[in-house]
């Protein structure tokens, strides 16, 4: 007889699945959405922000840590060259505007496990440095396991699904949300799923999250970035706080391979 461990993982595995074969809940759905409950946005107002995407369709959010680095999540550069991928920064719109370059390497973190989702981290090394402005801007990190205070308010932003058709899919949206304790987001998934490279954040009645197509994309408190886009059961439900990728668990790491 399987475990429950291993009957939960296959059920998150199969939701995780997208068009597109992603091991992931918030990878890059056909068309290009954006976050839910959220409002639209200027990139100056997050300009660490960018558009990762692949074969010129948008496929994930990333966040600028210097003038060569990106950070996303790994379900979003698994299984791909690092040719197939480039980054605009510098616009609110995912399609045009600001700056495109090319990626030039990708370290995704050695530990990641696509059947769990654990170590969801990549690292992009861009081939032409970013020209800093007040458009495009690199984001302040946490400290080698930094505490997240429980309910402390963060902002995600993002190109990601919306749920409502009456919205926009061309420019930046954010969602303002609490993270959640790690208790909490254990008891609604799974003590078993949750790892201390995640973190949870959202309402315990839903209606505001991130989405498909919102997938590596930043998590910021306090100017500092705290997560990474990663996964979730449905997008904005109740009981199901958004699943982020713990930045501090790996920020020797990331000091590590970018030396930022």
């Amino acid at each position: 007889m399987p475990s429950k461990l291993a009957n939960l993982v296959a059920i998150l595995v199969a939701l995780a699945t997208c068009v597109q074969g992603q091991p992931a809940l918030r990878p890059q759905p056909s068309g290009g959405h954006r976050i839910v409950g959220g409002f639209e946005i200027d990139i100056s107002d997050t300009p660490y922000q960018v558009s990762l995407q692949y074969l010129d369709s948008l496929r994930c959010g990333g966040s600028v840590l210097n003038s060569k680095w990106i950070l996303t999540a790994a379900h979003c550069t698994d299984n791909i060259p690092p040719y197939a991928l480039v980054v605009r920064y510098g616009s609110s719109r995912h399609e045009s505007g600001g700056t495109v370059v090319l990626v030039k390497r990708i370290v995704q973190h050695p530990s990641y496990n696509s059947g769990t989702i654990d170590y969801d981290y990549s690292l992009l090394e861009v081939e032409d440095e970013l020209t800093f402005s007040d458009v495009v801007q690199p984001i302040a990190l946490p400290e080698q396991d930094e505490a997240v205070m429980d309910g402390t308010m963060a902002t995600v932003s993002g190109w990601g699904y919306t749920h409502n058709a009456a919205e926009s899919n061309a420019v930046l949206r954010a969602a303002n949300v609490p993270t959640v304790s790690q208790h909490d987001c254990s008891m609604a998934y799974s003590i078993e799923i949750i790892t201390d490279r995640m973190l949870c954040a959202g309402y315990q009645q839903g209606g505001k999250d991130a989405c498909q197509g919102d997938s590596g994309g930043p998590l910021v408190a306090d100017g500092k970035l705290i997560g990474v886009v990663s996964w979730g059961v449905g997008c904005a439900q109740a009981g199901y706080p958004g699943v982020y990728s713990r930045v501090a668990t790996v920020r020797d790491w990331i000091r590590e391979n970018s030396g930022v």
